[in-house]
């Protein structure tokens, strides 16, 4: 990554490589039930040594572009499920990592929410790579690249489109969560 070898990195560059290049957000949310949503976004920032003026700027801009102002002085068992992931999202983002990690990070949500999501981290991730595991083919159709694994097997890769066409596991994965409409229209 970045013309380095991570696979080399000791111990303390490791931690410094995942601290300052990568984001996570996985299917478990890992909020700390103690802090408010604001401290919860804000931690890796304190932990930084960012300046609090800083850090209140990047937890508020968040916060306003995942449509959580309103949570930020609620604890993390105050909050719906879609409220946490979005505070998961934040507190990501804040960070502004090189590389964003979501590891079926949506699949508790509904498909309303998870579109909203979608949506947010589209519109926020313009200058990251982004890799998404997921079981829902809304939420990696317009990847640029998607991975298809059978059986922890490379069973395709390609566009939507072209896994659609090309890739019979990707096909009904795509038919069994789609409707056939919208697959054949997909596919043209």
């Amino acid at each position: 990554i970045n013309d380095k070898d991570i696979t080399t990195l000791k111990k303390d560059n490791l931690s410094k490589f995942r601290r300052n290049e990568l984001g996570f957000i996985f299917q478990d949310f890992n909020l700390l039930d103690t802090l408010t949503a604001y401290e919860n976004i804000a931690l890796a920032l304190t932990i930084q040594k960012v300046k609090t003026a800083e850090i209140e700027k990047r937890v508020h801009d968040a916060a306003r572009k995942l449509d959580i102002m309103d949570t930020l002085e609620k604890y993390p068992y105050q909050l719906s499920g879609g409220q946490k992931q979005r505070l998961t999202i934040a507190r990501a983002l804040v960070r502004n990592p090189e590389i964003l990690i979501l590891d079926d990070s949506a699949s508790a949500l509904d498909f309303a929410t998870d579109a909203r999501l979608r949506k947010a981290i589209r519109e926020n991730t313009k200058d990251m790579t982004v890799f998404i595991v997921s079981q829902r083919a809304t939420t990696i159709r317009n990847a640029d690249t998607i991975l298809v694994l059978d059986d922890g097997k490379l069973a395709g890769m390609g566009s939507h489109k072209q896994l659609l066409k090309e890739c019979d596991v990707y096909r009904e994965i795509c038919l069994s969560q789609l409707s056939k409409e919208e697959v054949e229209r997909d596919e043209q």
